[in-house]
């Protein structure tokens, strides 16, 4: 449906993983669903560039201006950036296995999450502040973190634990 249609619209978007300004298009087109042609569709193609396949995005909100388009692309791009930041915390913090479906039992695992995220970084700020010029401008949180960790297991080893009994086996 979008195939040989011009971009409407283009911007340059910090591209945060190569920190560069890319070229994005927008294209805007209303349609409808053959089995409800009652309910108004917006089918907003967003082009990345040069080798990279579009994100094709469909709303039921009204889409009257190019502005209201950008809107949401940006959002979905914004979600899209807390879902993976989402996932990698998840592996990370070796928090993939649990499966939770009802929604009592989904906020009971975000609260601790939430709780484990602030006591780390927490530990982040006491064990290993960021000294010098290129600390202060490179984000390394988790290698951050475990060092933070490291240097407080150091400072507090609990005295009961023999490190040969770990070492040896």
């Amino acid at each position: 449906m979008a195939f040989g249609k011009r971009t409407q619209d283009y911007r340059y978007l910090r591209d945060t993983r190569r920190s560069c300004p890319r070229k994005i298009g927008l294209l805007v087109l209303p349609v409808t669903h053959p089995e409800h042609p009652d309910w108004p569709l917006w089918l907003l193609v967003s082009r990345q560039g040069q080798g990279r396949s579009p994100w094709y995005l469909l709303t039921n909100d009204p889409i009257t201006t190019l502005d209201e388009g950008w809107q949401r692309v940006l959002a979905y791009a914004r979600r899209w950036q807390i879902e993976q930041t989402w996932r990698f915390s998840k592996s990370e913090l070796a928090m993939e296995s649990p499966h939770v479906w009802r929604w009592a039992d989904r906020r009971k695992l975000l609260l601790m999450a939430s709780l484990a995220c602030a006591f780390l970084l927490l530990l982040l700020r006491q064990w290993c502040h960021r000294t010098g010029q290129r600390l202060r401008q490179v984000r390394l949180p988790l290698y951050r973190l475990r060092s933070a960790l490291s240097r407080l297991w150091l400072a507090h080893a609990p005295p009961s634990l023999d490190f040969a009994l770990l070492n040896s086996g």
